[in-house]
This record gives structure tokens, C-alpha cells and sequence, in this order.
């Protein structure tokens, strides 16, 4: 008996496409998904069928004209045979080799359009991140962070009675569960949590049905400013990633209120905006998710831009795949994605998604990642934008911003993304009137719930 791994499926592919096994021997399930993105036919010497390598059913007709899944729904995910009737392209590796550690063809991703090179050694971990707001996207990115193991403490920060000790008790009961070391600690205050090398201001009124992100503009600058005073009297070293909604507004507004350089004061939003619209496209398409590939840009809302021309699936561009309408069907709803959840949910707000999104940056910024992500930064020129901020392709290290990345846009997104970038300068200078006002002008408690997404 032998057992066949990855290895002797890449062998049979270099030497013609066929694998020939024994009636006994093992195809493991990793070397049959090679098998399949690579076109090798697997067969048995001895004829009859392997129960180690049972047959491929063929996948069932196109899709691609089918309506998307009404809001609320759990729809099978069709597969779409202009993909799967030949084997995928060598630039859309099956995302389950990736995860065992097989070897991986080229890939054309957005976090790897500038350059290729190859990852450095694992950073050490960082001494302690604090997480401001102990809501729902508050634990979800606490919960996220200590599960990494990249970090010595992961501090939750509420106002609201023993909340955030409660639930950094919760997430520490789950260490055995997920293999993490991470001590998680809750307090009421920045100053009990200690210096940081990272806040995270998920704090702010949660947005309700029928309510736009900008509803929130006078009550939620209140409350981040105040944060923002506080983390940086407590961490002036620290940067700062800012969650609260209206986003791309109160990321400006904390960095006037800190003081602290550009690169330092980050907003998340282009991460979740690009999951939403990956991940609806995957659906459409009838794809692992792994093999969408988007990023959004602009404002974290009507002014979203998602360049469709960088756009691929499966290695290939989304307009090759989906018709146009339904790409523009696509764009629309993740656009207006936070709305759909806040409508389905009657209470709340979006925070799964948006608490990983905001982990995501700040495992970056902690491995100093070469990936290319969306974020809500201040440009110096690039783009054509001189002043403000806005989502744009970024690549993130320790100290917050290392560098915004410039790619390619037809001049129609260019236009879009310039028309996000003014319309967010107006709304922020609206906001200027606003300040850092105390709290109690505004009437809402700064710490019981999370910006709504």
C-alpha cells in the first residue's frame, strides 16, 4: 500500500497528467485537490473504482444569470462551470494547500501587485494592544487578537460597570479551547489599561434601522475625541486605529484631536468593505471565497469605490465571469451592506465582520506583512489627493502607515475615488465646528456600545 500526498500529484503532473494508483493504496484529500486544480486525472491499475479517489461529479450548469440571494437568506452557493468545466488557472490555488503548507503556484493578488518579496522571519510579539469599547466589535476584535498569540495582553476598556472584565474572563476561559497564551484583561478606564502599542476606538452610539453613518457625526466625535485625548495622554507612543462610525470623519477627527503624525492615526474600513464585496461576489460566482479578489477604496459609505477593473475571480477578471449588471448589483449591496445587517437584525449593528476587519490591521501592523490592504489614511499626492483622508491601498508596519500604494485605475475610478476624497473634506469640515465637546453635552455614554458598521 502506498500513500499518495501533493508531492505525487505534482510529479504525475510534470510527467503527463496521470496518476496511476494501487486498489489499496491512499490518495490523501489534499493530493485530490491538487489533482483538480491541476487537471491530473487520477486512475487504478487494476481497473474498477479507488475508494481513496472517488470519481469527480460532474458540476452542475452556469448560474451566472441567476438573481442573488435575497437579503436574509441562506442559498446553496452555485458553482459556476465557466470555472470549474477546466482546471482553474495556476494563479488560483486551491486555499486548503495553502493552509497545509503545499506548495502554491504564482499568485496575482492585490497584496502582491507591487513587488514579491519573499517574508521575513516572524516578528516578536508586541507588549499590549488595547481594544476601547467592549461591545459587540470590541470582543469580537479582542477575542481575535488574543486567539493570534501575537500579543503579551490584549486589554478591553468599558465605562459600563464590570463589562469588560466580564468579558476578558469569557475570552481567557476559551484559552485552552484555541491554543492561545494571550493574557486578556478588562478595566474602565485608558489609564488602568496602561501604555499600548496599539488602541483600537471601537467606542461610540450604535447606529439604528432607517439611520445613515453620518447621523451619527456630533454625538460619536464627541466621544472619540475624548478617547483619543485619553489614549494619547496614557500611550503617546501608540497608534491609533479608529473603528467608530461615521469612519472616514473620526479618523480625521482623532488625528486633529492627537496631535500625533498621519502615520500614526488609521481608520478600518476599506478591510471590511472589501470582505463584504469578496464575499458576495463569491457567492455570485460560485467560489471559495479565497479566490475573489477586490479592494475597496474611498469613503465607508455612498462614496465607496471599488475599482472593478482590479477585480478578478479565479485569476481572472470579475467582467470575464459575471455579467455587468450583476457587478453592479454587487457593488450596490456591499456598499450598502452595513444598512442590509442593521435592517435584518432590528437592533444592532454589523460586528463579526468588522471586529476581524480591525484585527486584521493590527496583525498586520504587528507582523509587518507585505500585504496590500485597504485603509483610511491621509494621502500626501498620491492619487492626486493632497488633504484629508481616505481609503486607499496601503501597506502597514509597526508604527502604523509605511506606505500607500499606488495602483493602476481606469479614469473613471480615478474620478470616483478623487469625488470620495473631496466630499469626505466637506463633511469633515462640518465637523470642525464639533470639537472635542465633554461628553455630557451630547448625552450618550461614551462606552456602551460600538460604532455601528
Amino acid at each position: 500500500m502506498t500513500v499518495h500526498g501533493a508531492d505525487s500529484v505534482d510529479e504525475a503532473h510534470a510527467a503527463g497528467g496521470r496518476l496511476v494508483v494501487g486498489r489499496s493504496d491512499i490518495v490523501t484529500p489534499l493530493a485530490r485537490e491538487r489533482a483538480r486544480d491541476l487537471g491530473v486525472e487520477i486512475v487504478v491499475d487494476a481497473g474498477g473504482t479507488s475508494p481513496a479517489a472517488p470519481p469527480t461529479p460532474p458540476p452542475p450548469a452556469s448560474r451566472l444569470a441567476d438573481p442573488l440571494p435575497a437579503a436574509g437568506s441562506t442559498p446553496a452557493i452555485p458553482r459556476t462551470a465557466t470555472l470549474f468545466d477546466s482546471p482553474p488557472p495556476a494563479t488560483s490555488p486551491s486555499p486548503a494547500l495553502h493552509r497545509r503548507g503545499a506548495p502554491l503556484p504564482p499568485q496575482v493578488r492585490i497584496d502582491r501587485l507591487i513587488d514579491d518579496r519573499a517574508p521575513g522571519p516572524a516578528a516578536e510579539p508586541v507588549g499590549r494592544v488595547t481594544v476601547v469599547g467592549a461591545g459587540n466589535v470590541g470582543m469580537i476584535t479582542a477575542m481575535r487578537l488574543a486567539e493570534s498569540d501575537r500579543i503579551d495582553e490584549v486589554v478591553l476598556v468599558d465605562i459600563a460597570g464590570d463589562r469588560a472584565a466580564g468579558i476578558a474572563l469569557d475570552i481567557t476561559h476559551a484559552s485552552p479551547l484555541l491554543g492561545f497564551s494571550t493574557r486578556v484583561r478588562g478595566v474602565r478606564t485608558l489609564a488602568e489599561a496602561g501604555v499600548s502599542e496599539y488602541v483600537v476606538i471601537t467606542a461610540g452610539k450604535a447606529r439604528t434601522p432607517g439611520m445613515s453613518r453620518t447621523d451619527l457625526v456630533d454625538t460619536n466625535a464627541a466621544i472619540v475625541g475624548a478617547l483619543t485625548a485619553d489614549a494619547v495622554a496614557t500611550s503617546p507612543d501608540a497608534v491609533l486605529l479608529i473603528v467608530t462610525n461615521p469612519l472616514d470623519e473620526m479618523t480625521q477627527h482623532a488625528w486633529q484631536v492627537s496631535g500625533l503624525p498621519t502615520d500614526r492615526v488609521i481608520g478600518m474600513a476599506g478591510v471590511l468593505d472589501s470582505s463584504r464585496f469578496e464575499a458576495l461576489s463569491a457567492l455570485a460566482a460560485g467560489v471559495h471565497p479565497d479566490r475573489v479578489d477586490a479592494v475597496a477604496l474611498g469613503s465607508h459609505g455612498a462614496e465607496m469605490v471599488l475599482p472593478v477593473s482590479r477585480a478578478t475571480v479565479a485569476g481572472r477578471p470579475i467582467t470575464d465571469v459575471l455579467p455587468g449588471p450583476m457587478i453592479d448589483e454587487l457593488v450596490d449591496r456591499a456598499r450598502n451592506s452595513g444598512a442590509e445587517v442593521v435592517g435584518l437584525l432590528k437592533s444592532g449593528s454589523a460586528f463579526f465582520a468588522p471586529g476581524l476587519s480591525a484585527a486584521r490591521m493590527v496583525l498586520a501592523m504587528i507582523d509587518q506583512s507585505d500585504d496590500v490592504l485597504a485603509a483610511t489614511v491621509a494621502p500626501a499626492g498620491q492619487y492626486g489627493i493632497t488633504a484629508g483622508y481616505v481609503g486607499l491601498p496601503v501597506r502597514l508596519n509597526r508604527s502604523g502607515l509605511a506606505q500607500i500604494v499606488e495602483v493602476p485605475l481606469s479614469d473613471a475610478e480615478l474620478a470616483e475615488l478623487r469625488g470620495a476624497a473631496a466630499s469626505i473634506a466637506e463633511r469633515v469640515q462640518a465637523l470642525d465646528t464639533v470639537g472635542a465637546r465633554p461628553l455630557d453635552t451630547v448625552g450618550a455614554r461614551p462606552l456602551d456600545t460600538v460604532g455601528a458598521r
